[in-house]
């Protein structure tokens, strides 16, 4: 067994209905006391003994077991989640530093509750969620909060519940909103699913798409850049200072005002206005007449 691999086997779990077997097997493994803990955990820091990691694993399973059956609630196997919590004890193990001072379950709780907590957010919902500390905790705790208020079967939690939580957590009241529904539904369904008991039809065939055709999409977005070029044509036509000022005051998202501009070209608000007035009249009689020109010069459908 190399140094990259040398955490032993456990003992095999296999499905749910050997779950009482294993966990009446690992019964039978020796809790360690401080002083024999502490000298395993060392031969295996200073020298990658396999021998040492397997005591420390398999004296720690009860530990996973017990930490596995709190996260029952989220609809998982709990072999599965039993599995995955062992992987996390293996890495505590691995990790651990006995000189620190303290036990081996008392740092190995983490990684085991770490490993199991991100194979639940894998595994309860195909849309990713819980991105953020702060979302996993919600996660994680909104059922315990949910309970404690009284509120476990509510779709819609009261405002003031919905208050203390997202106070409590550290979390918007919509992201309240939002993880307490999805779990409500109990997670992720298959659009798959069969529409009536006969299995023709599914519920894929009856959404509707919001979205705009790509035709129409593409059709808009050929219209959007033909009358820009049609802008920007007409803004030619026009002398510079008619374009400028037109420019400053409709074709920005912050225009300026009339004050700014009759400062900077010497002459009062009223003439800027003016000017203003006639440059838009003159840039839509030459929109129209280069968009007539245009046409004209189009092939016959």
């Amino acid at each position: 067994m190399t140094k990259e691999s040398n955490l032993p086997a456990i003992p095999s779990l296999g499905s749910e209905a050997g779950l009482n077997r294993y966990l009446a097997e690992i019964r039978k493994f020796p809790v360690l006391s401080p002083e024999t803990e502490y000298m395993l955990a060392k031969r295996y820091q200073e020298h990658q003994d396999p021998e040492a990691a397997r005591q420390l694993v398999t004296s720690h399973l009860r530990l996973v077991a017990k930490i596995a059956m709190g996260y029952r609630g989220y609809g998982l196997p709990v072999s599965e989640l039993i599995s995955e919590g062992n992987i996390g004890l293996m890495q505590g193990v691995k990790k651990f530093e006995p000189d620190r001072g303290f036990r081996l379950a008392t740092y190995a709780m983490w990684w085991i509750k770490a490993s199991i907590q991100e194979f639940i957010l894998r595994s309860w919902s195909l849309v990713k969620m819980g991105t953020t500390a702060a979302q996993k905790k919600l996660f994680f705790n909104l059922r315990r909060m949910k309970k404690n208020l009284d509120a476990y079967e509510d779709a819609d939690l009261r405002p003031e519940d919905l208050a203390k939580i997202a106070h409590d957590l550290g979390v918007s009241e919509q992201e309240v909103v939002n993880m307490n529904r999805r779990m409500m539904m109990g997670g992720d369904a298959s659009l798959n699913v069969p529409l009536r008991e006969d299995g023709e039809g599914q519920w894929q065939d009856v959404l509707a798409d919001d979205n705009p055709l790509q035709d129409e999409t593409v059709a808009q977005a050929e219209e959007a850049h033909w009358r820009h070029a049609l802008l920007n044509e007409a803004l030619g036509r026009l002398n510079e200072r008619e374009r400028a000022i037109l420019t400053e005051r409709r074709l920005v998202e912050n225009p300026r005002t009339l004050e700014e501009l009759s400062q900077e070209y010497h002459v009062s608000r009223e003439r800027v206005r003016q000017i203003e007035v006639r440059a838009f009249e003159k840039l839509q009689k030459a929109m129209q007449t280069i968009a007539g020109e245009r046409r004209l010069l189009m092939p016959a459908a």
